[in-house]
């Protein structure tokens, strides 16, 4: 039973005024964010003569998308409770490279690798939230920590050798499709369901969502904020780990630059997507388009043969902005919601039995 339904009256109604508003943004930037993918792909359609609308190139875009996808997730679920998660690309590149060389190097078969892989990513990731518990540092700095570690280790494990992926079920998988659909781009589109079910119908996501919108009133109703830290972090780690094998899957051989250049993206597609980075409001529907507004982003710089340094400046700037709009918007709800309203002017009264 949640501790505010034996609260006093007073403390249970501070406790509603504490409490989070929505846990997604508006639709509206959802809304927006469709309109853009639509009109960008169209506009990069029609600079290209059609070339986009061919299968091939739709599915090219699809698989690229894939990645993009399950590390803004990875990125969102930690947003969530007002974390950060810096290792998710190293942790990616690390679990990437440990699979491919147990199938390359030790023969280990495909599936058991994979499962090694997630249990990995899990593992690690929920020792990034102890870590935060327990030592009661940010996991913005935590994380910095791990991914310098999982950095070196990927680095001992590929060091400068290309590790060829072993062809069999895994390489099967990765260029498999539906109706010229990637396979792994439906995995991709799965687990953001999941993640979007947990988060607005599971109750531990519920309590993810509170701990991250304000960690008093979640810790007044009984929640445990250490554990939706831990939880947060576990499921990230384990959404880098299904990254990891689709990235394993769809490539012919895997190095020590795998995830070197997921780190800006995870952050971009969340943000973009409209999560608060105080925790407590995020979007799987608005990560999932941002992503798409990203990959477009590669797409016009490959096809107008734009500097790719552009592409950087121009994914940061488009965060940085989207930052400040945020903590814009907020500071203004956060005026309007102080303000004390005038008090009611009352009618004239009159005395009984007075005359008018």
């Amino acid at each position: 039973m949640l501790m505010s339904a034996v609260l006093p009256t007073p403390t249970r109604a501070l406790l509603s005024r504490l409490r989070p508003g929505s846990a997604a943004p508006s639709r509206s930037s959802v809304t927006t964010l469709a309109l853009v993918s639509v009109l960008g792909y169209a506009v990069l359609s029609a600079t290209s003569h059609g070339a986009l609308l061919h299968g091939s190139a739709i599915r090219g875009v699809l698989i690229y998308l894939t990645v993009p996808i399950l590390i803004g997730l990875a990125q969102l679920i930690v947003l969530a409770v007002g974390q950060m998660n810096l290792s998710v690309g190293a942790l990616g590149g690390f679990l990437s490279v440990t699979m491919a060389s147990l199938m390359a190097d030790q023969g280990v078969p495909a599936a058991v690798a994979v499962a090694l892989g997630l249990a990995a990513g899990a593992a690690i990731g929920a020792v990034n939230g102890l870590l935060v518990v327990v030592t009661r540092i940010n996991g913005f700095i935590v994380t910095l920590a791990t991914m310098t570690i999982l950095g070196g280790l990927q680095y001992k494990v590929a060091g400068t050798r290309t590790i060829d992926v072993p062809a069999g079920a895994l390489t099967g998988f990765g260029s498999a499709g539906v109706l010229n659909v990637p396979a792994i781009f439906l995995v991709a589109l799965a687990v953001a369901a999941l993640i979007g079910f947990f988060l607005r119908r599971a109750a531990a996501g519920r309590r993810l969502l509170a701990s991250g919108g304000n960690p008093l009133a979640a810790q007044l109703s009984g929640i445990s904020n250490h554990r939706s830290l831990v939880v947060a972090h576990t499921i990230s780690g384990l959404v880098i780990g299904v990254a990891a094998v689709l990235t394993t899957a769809s490539s012919p051989g895997v190095n020590k630059s795998i995830g070197g250049d997921w780190l800006l993206p995870s952050f971009a597609a969340p943000i973009m997507g409209g999560a608060a980075l105080v925790g407590g409001a995020v979007s799987v529907a608005g990560t999932v388009l941002a992503a798409f507004v990203v990959r477009l982003v590669d797409v016009a710089r490959a096809q107008f043969s734009l500097d790719p340094s552009w592409v950087d400046f121009t994914v940061g700037a488009v965060v940085l902005g989207t930052v400040i709009l945020g903590h814009l918007r907020q500071r203004r709800q956060d005026r309007t919601r102080t303000t004390p309203k005038p008090p009611a002017v009352a009618g004239p009264q009159h005395a009984a039995g007075s005359t008018p």
